[in-house]
């Protein structure tokens, strides 16, 4: 069985949905325009370490998501972001504090780590380069608000940050956060990750495998105002109607038990 962060952190997030994600093959298509500028965003980062148009790229990746119904947050338009896009690849190549000297061979590189239980754990790193002349593990980040840089060292805190450092025996780590805003900006965002946090993320990560292995699936519910992530949960919208209104609570209790996401 393969593993991956985003796997870890869904099921200590919520392992009921876990299964219906991964164990059930219950899938929703992903019209969440932030997110979806972010993978193209992406691309376009890679191609200007390339030497390529990272403009072109990011107008044809972005593109292709134009016409899907997307659903937007706030005052964001397609128009409105690729703008912003733009800006911020031109802020980012002005400022040059980061480099990537093999962007073909070290950009969205695949690590993989065999785990005490004998599974595989897999990661995908956007790049290793240099941060300001240090070697480091980069990760690019889109946002629309501005990352918190207050204690200093919070960054290290990531745990996507430690399960990256802990791939690929790294110290040092940074994220460059792309904020869409009406003046954009660049943050970098710099930590240093010890062997202790690396050695605590592995055994989160293995007691979390045998949690999965074990077939616990007890579900987290989010009904907690001001945040509720059960009512946006997409596997909670995917039950039948009368389940979720409550004429159907029989046949939600006997398909997914009496806490049926």
């Amino acid at each position: 069985m393969t593993y991956s962060y985003t796997q870890i952190s869904q099921y200590l997030s919520c392992p009921r949905r876990y299964r219906h994600r991964y164990l059930d093959g219950w899938q929703e298509k992903d019209t969440r325009a932030p997110m979806l500028f972010g993978r193209a965003f992406e691309q376009a980062v890679a191609a200007l370490f390339r030497r390529e148009d990272p403009a072109a790229m990011l107008f044809e990746q972005w593109g292709v998501c134009k016409d899907m119904g997307l659903t937007y947050s706030g005052n964001d338009t397609w128009d409105r972001m690729l703008q912003q896009g733009i800006q911020l690849l031109e802020r980012f190549a002005q400022d040059g504090r980061a480099r990537v000297r093999r962007p073909r061979s070290t950009q969205q590189i695949q690590f993989n780590r065999t785990l005490g239980s004998g599974n595989n754990f897999v990661s995908y790193i956007d790049a290793i380069g240099e941060l300001d002349g240090t070697p480091c593990v980069l990760e690019w980040k889109t946002t629309s608000a501005r990352y918190p840089e207050e204690p200093a060292g919070i960054s290290a805190l990531d745990p996507q940050l430690v399960c990256y450092s802990w791939m690929t025996g790294i110290d040092e780590v940074a994220q460059i956060v792309f904020v869409r805003k009406r003046l954009v900006e660049v943050q970098y965002l710099r930590a240093t990750i010890s062997d202790e946090k690396r050695q605590e993320f592995a055994t989160l990560v293995d007691d979390t495998v045998r949690r999965i292995e074990s077939g616990l699936f007890l579900p987290h519910s989010g009904i907690r105002f001001p945040q509720n992530p059960c009512t946006t949960c997409p596997f909670h919208r995917n039950l039948p109607r009368q389940t979720r209104s409550g004429r159907g609570r029989a046949r939600a209790q006997t398909r997914s038990g009496p806490w049926s996401v």
